[in-house]
């Protein structure tokens, strides 16, 4: 089971890190576009429209990726208190509440909305020479899909927690500070009450 997670988790990372790179094409993108506007005095007709393509899809393609990192905001200061079963009956419920029915209406509107961008063979109105904007509006309805994929993941993870009362592993790229932070001072309070109790 745990090997099936983290084969959803190393997509979702793939895809995640694939759409990353939207970030150095923006930068070069609106890079050029600020040389032509104030150095050659002719700005391009096509920045905006690249700018808001690729943020988008860096936005909605990273969405799965972050859940697969537990890396979304939540209410931490009360949440990261609580046992990990705890924790877990609440994730739990909230998904079933909230998360699934959003997903679920995204999916949905999100191919209706790229069903009749393609039909119509849609291009941006934001520009003279406005580019076809159907593909990237079908990142709605695929973003959907692995956020759905990922939260099914996370479901299991929650009813694996309850069962055994510990989180099951995940895959990590980075620790945030914070929690580096409070897991030294656990461990140093931890030595320290274990001196004071030899004593």
């Amino acid at each position: 089971m745990q090997s099936v997670l983290l084969a959803v988790d190393r997509l979702n990372a793939f895809i995640g890190k694939a759409f990353a790179w939207c970030i150095v094409i923006l930068t070069l993108a609106i890079s050029y576009e600020v040389f032509r506007r104030y150095v050659l005095r002719d700005p391009t007709t096509w920045a905006y429209d690249v700018s808001l393509m690729l943020y988008g899809a860096l936005f909605m393609m990273a969405g799965a990726y972050t859940l697969s990192r537990n890396g979304h905001v939540r209410g931490d200061f009360l949440y990261r208190n609580w046992r990990p079963a705890t924790q877990a009956k609440t994730d739990l419920v909230l998904y079933f509440l909230f998360y699934f029915p959003g997903i679920l209406a995204l999916i949905y509107s999100g191919w209706g909305y790229f069903h009749l961008s393609y039909l119509l063979n849609e291009h941006s109105s934001f520009s003279p020479d406005g580019p076809v904007i159907w593909p990237f509006k079908a990142l709605i309805p695929i973003t959907g899909v692995l956020m759905l994929l990922q939260g099914v993941v996370e479901v299991a993870r929650c009813i694996i927690c309850i069962r055994t009362g510990d989180w099951p592993q995940r895959l990590h790229d980075v620790e945030e500070m914070e929690k580096i932070i409070l897991e030294e001072a656990a461990n140093r309070a931890d030595r320290e009450g274990t001196t004071t109790g030899a004593l």
